[in-house]
């Protein structure tokens, strides 16, 4: 089984006077969100084996608080610029030519976090479903199994198997 996890990275500031969308920077809450995140993760044994993770400042932020709490158990990371600002197709793209692994992190932005989630699986845990159903929140976690390699990813072939809310972590 091939595991892939979206996260949308947590809640950020507005920019400043002078800041670009690119520079804006997590808020005190989404700081927070993040670390429990990871602790949520570590705990559940939900851990990785490479991370992509766009190039924005908030993208990068989210990482540092989540994989903050995985001690020893840090990840492979490559930080991609195209994460920014593709579409989910492009995401697609990227995540097959990623280096093969059994437990990938996508560290990302809306609209194609949401777009990935609904499009990916096939079908998957009843609750699950129902909370990803409502939209993918700041620091929102789609955790989604495939039989086949992630470099074979395709549309309808997933299992969400959880979706993770900050409220519900």
């Amino acid at each position: 089984m091939h595991r892939l996890f979206l996260l949308r990275h947590a809640k950020s500031g507005w920019a400043a006077p002078g800041m670009t969308d690119f520079e804006r920077p997590l808020t005190a809450s989404g700081i927070s969100d993040a670390e429990a995140l990871g602790r949520h993760m570590r705990d559940s044994g939900l851990l990785l084996d490479l991370v992509l993770c766009s190039t924005a400042r908030r993208a990068r932020e989210t990482l540092d608080r989540v994989l903050s709490v995985f001690g020893e158990m840090t990840p492979r990371i490559i930080h991609d610029e195209e994460l920014y600002n593709s579409d989910a197709a492009r995401y697609v793209e990227i995540i097959r030519q990623a280096p093969e692994n059994a437990a990938l992190l996508v560290v990302g932005h809306n609209p194609m976090m949401e777009d990935l989630a609904f499009a990916l699986p096939g079908g998957g845990n009843a609750d699950a479903m129902r909370l990803a159903s409502s939209g993918f929140p700041t620091c929102g976690l789609a955790v989604l199994g495939f039989e086949n390699p992630l470099s074979e990813l395709k549309p309808g072939t997933g299992s969400l198997e959880a979706f993770l809310r900050p409220e519900r972590v």
